[in-house]
């Protein structure tokens, strides 16, 4: 085998990984928009509008926790425990934040 034939044997190999990478890639970026909007789709169904904008607006100061909260959310409503309750209203999902958010709040007792 001749060096030329070699390097052409070296691209065509390489331009099949990329293209599989290509594919890969391709493929994680349809399920991902897939699950987000299946995700969607449920919030709407467990939040009412007021509740939904609540969450946003979690989610711009802590992404994670709103994704944490969402899931906890969807869990729920699969199991049946919010079953009477849909769409969660803004109130009753404050209350469900007020009990799934961790108490960082330190009480300081001040004695004389």
């Amino acid at each position: 085998m001749s060096d030329e034939e070699e390097l052409e044997r070296i691209r065509k190999k390489k331009l099949q990984e990329i293209k599989q990478q290509a594919l890969q890639q391709q493929i994680a970026e349809q399920q991902q928009k897939e699950y987000e909007s299946k995700k969607y789709q449920i919030m709407r169904l467990i939040l009412s509008q007021e509740a939904r904008q609540r969450l946003e607006n979690i989610r711009m100061v802590k992404p994670q926790f709103a994704e944490q909260v969402e899931l906890q959310l969807i869990q729920l409503y699969q199991s049946g425990r919010l079953k009477g309750s849909t769409p969660l209203q803004d109130k009753a999902f404050k209350k469900l934040l007020e009990q799934i958010t961790p108490s960082d709040k330190k009480e300081f007792k001040i004695k004389k």
